[in-house]
């Protein structure tokens, strides 16, 4: 007999069907015994009775969390979630689980959840729960919504090294490795080869792959590994042109996850998915540290946005504009890469923004600089050594077009689509200062 999945046994009432998952609850009731198991498509309630001597003696020997696969005949029941049940006719015990779980699979109320570090420690089975299931789902498909946008927009995908000569970003918070002979370092990001990229002529790229940053931060908002979403552009007239681009990719995949999964997740994690309205609203960084001020807020970084300040100019978005996204633009030149490029208004400032998602940033862009010779004085005045990024200011001395892109953190979009409130629950496993494990 073939497997079918829980979400199919509903038309399939009346039939005998093999169903194969995880035994979750168990209750035992003398000469009957009830099942609830779990597939990665739902859960449903297995009767098993005496008469079924060979089922019965089976489930005897069950324990929370192992692996069966169970033929019986699907009939309407309705005391059984969802209106109906299996009756059990046999229970092959495919892998026996011990007796005693590190961690619940399902939470008693009354304990309250699992510390967060324990839980990590034995990630595998804090990923059974059907609301961690839930995450990776959502994921899987918000991904492929952006692949869906980039790839029908004539975007090409790109896959570059991550094992660097020199560091892509600021240099102080890379991860230093050996290389046969020499030094090598884990890249922060692909941002010197999505620009190689537009050297090429390939005007639209985008790239998923992992982040490596050796940040020595305890926060909720922080990890030492993730995956990132890069994009770059060429032929830009402006950082707003990027801006506008990201605005329709995420209305994109919003729009999709919505579509497949809202009613779950409103349900799972009682959270609205809000597909945006385009265009988002846009404030410059001189203009928020206004408002912040106008609101009681002092700043705390010149320049820049602390995570409350963050969260206090998303609130103001979210009164003003009932938008759960807003651009902060302008950045001053202190606070950003040397490859940024610079308002011809006002040298002080750069072409580039950070997109808040109530209250979180989630994305990173900017217009690039790609004219040689004034790249080369903008890395020169950061300190940069030219001898080390060499390779790189190659790319823009035989003809570069105009460009721009960003640098997207998923992990951190899913938290604001699902409301969850530490990145350590949004990622598959957590690499931090002190986790190296599982």
């Amino acid at each position: 007999m073939q497997r079918i999945y829980i979400k199919q046994l509903k038309e399939n009432i009346g039939k005998k069907v093999q169903i194969d998952g995880f035994v979750q609850i168990i209750r035992d009731q003398g000469n009957i015994k009830f099942l609830l198991v779990r597939d990665v498509t739902g859960v449903v309630q297995v009767v098993v009775l005496k008469k079924s001597k060979e089922a019965f003696e089976a489930a005897k020997k069950l324990t929370h969390e192992s692996v069966v696969k169970i033929e019986g005949m699907v009939k309407e029941e309705q005391q059984a979630p969802g209106g109906f049940e299996v009756e059990a006719e046999s229970i092959e015990i495919l892998s026996l689980s011990d007796a005693e779980l590190p961690i619940p699979v399902v939470e008693k109320g009354e304990q309250g959840e699992t510390d967060q570090s324990i839980r990590l420690d034995w990630r595998w089975i804090d990923l059974r729960k059907p609301e961690n299931l839930l995450i990776f789902k959502v994921w899987t498909l918000m991904e492929s919504a952006f692949r869906e946008y980039w790839v029908s927009n004539g975007y090409i995908e790109i896959h570059s090294p991550k094992l660097i000569s020199t560091a892509s970003e600021s240099g102080a918070e890379v991860f230093e490795v050996k290389y046969f002979e020499r030094k090598a370092y884990l890249a922060q990001s692909p941002q010197f080869y999505k620009q190689m990229a537009m050297a090429a002529g390939f005007e639209k790229v985008f790239e998923v792959g992992p982040v490596f940053r050796a940040e020595p931060s305890f926060t909720s908002r922080h990890a030492t590994e993730f995956t990132g979403y890069d994009v770059e552009i060429s032929y830009i007239q402006s950082h707003y042109d990027v801006m506008q681009e990201e605005e329709k990719a995420i209305n994109f995949s919003l729009q999709k996850v919505k579509d497949k999964f809202g009613d779950e997740v409103k349900e799972i994690f009682a959270r609205e998915v809000v597909v945006p309205e385009l265009p988002f609203p846009k404030i410059s960084m001189e203009k928020a540290k206004e408002i912040l001020k106008s609101r009681g807020m002092t700043s705390e970084k010149e320049g820049d946005l602390s995570p409350e300040e963050e969260r206090g100019i998303s609130e103001y978005a979210k009164e003003k504009y009932g938008h759960e996204f807003v651009f902060i633009t302008e950045y001053p030149v202190s606070v950003r890469p040397f490859y940024h490029m610079r308002d011809e208004k006002d040298q002080t400032l750069t072409k580039s923004f950070d997109l808040l998602w109530n209250g979180l940033e989630i994305t990173t862009g900017a217009q690039r600089e790609h004219r040689y010779d004034v790249l080369v004085s903008q890395a020169k005045e950061k300190g940069m050594n030219i001898d080390s990024i060499q390779f790189y200011l190659n790319f823009f001395r035989y003809g570069c077009p105009p460009h721009g892109g960003i640098g997207m953190g998923p992990n951190r979009m899913i938290m604001k689509l699902l409301g969850i409130e530490n990145v350590r629950d949004a990622m598959f496993i957590y690499r931090g200062v002190k986790r190296l494990e599982p």
